[in-house]
């Protein structure tokens, strides 16, 4: 089972500095992701999401391959990997996976204009590990999937290492 975790952070390059972290800590398999996005709410009030995976590349990747195969037994490869690439692109693009875009959004919405947040769904973490590498960004934590106790015990840690 994942949790979220969600940090306010005063600006939203602070906030994607933190994502590379989380980042890299997944390359050094301290940490597992399932999504990690940052939410900045812009000084006009508007509420942009800054996805670190884009569906709508993947789909449409993806489709140019399966159309390219199913194209060439229609001796036709190049128009089927093109109509690949657009089904799979379309496809891509209204696949929501991860965190829901309507609750990062409505939680943007109660953010000071000009600040952002970062929203991480992870599978399984090293906390002792990852909690220092990331509380030394500061931010504050605005909402968990954690029990209390475990969110209580957590920003104890976070303490403790900045």
């Amino acid at each position: 089972m994942s949790n979220l975790f969600a940090i306010a952070y005063p600006d939203v390059s602070t906030a994607r500095k933190v994502r590379d972290e989380l980042i890299d800590l997944q390359k050094q398999k301290l940490i597992d992701l399932e999504d990690v996005v940052v939410v900045e709410r812009r000084e006009d009030g508007r509420i942009k999401l800054h996805q670190a995976v884009s569906n709508t590349g993947t789909g449409a990747a993806a489709g140019a391959l399966w159309g390219g195969v199913i194209g060439l037994l229609f001796f036709m490869p190049f128009l089927g990997a093109a109509i690949g690439g657009a089904t799979g692109a379309a496809v891509g693009a209204s696949t929501d996976t991860g965190v829901d875009d309507n609750f990062m959004r409505q939680v943007g919405q109660k953010m000071q204009p000009g600040s952002a947040a970062l929203f991480a769904l992870v599978r399984s973490a090293t906390q002792d590990k990852v909690v220092p590498a990331v509380a030394r960004f500061g931010g504050e934590l605005i909402q968990t999937s954690l029990s209390h106790e475990e969110e209580e015990h957590l920003r104890e840690i976070a303490k403790a290492s900045s």
